[in-house]
């Protein structure tokens, strides 16, 4: 995995707070690195939103993924 990859976090299966709660180790442990995170938690939608608005992280996108 090369610097300018995303880290990917795979939180599918995990429900709240677990999604936000990886989010925020990632975070800790990898500064200024882009974050990943697969959710299918429905809270997830807002939960990481309002999380990078907390800690004035930048929000890429977020990308709905019908199943």
């Amino acid at each position: 995995m090369t610097a300018a990859e995303p880290l990917r976090i795979d939180a599918r299966g995990l429900l709240c707070p677990q999604p936000v709660l990886l989010l925020a180790r990632a975070a800790a442990t990898h500064p200024g690195r882009q974050i990943e995170v697969l959710a299918d938690d429905p809270a997830a939608a807002t939960d990481i939103p309002a999380w990078c608005e907390m800690r004035q992280a930048h929000l890429v996108s977020v990308t709905p993924v019908a199943v």
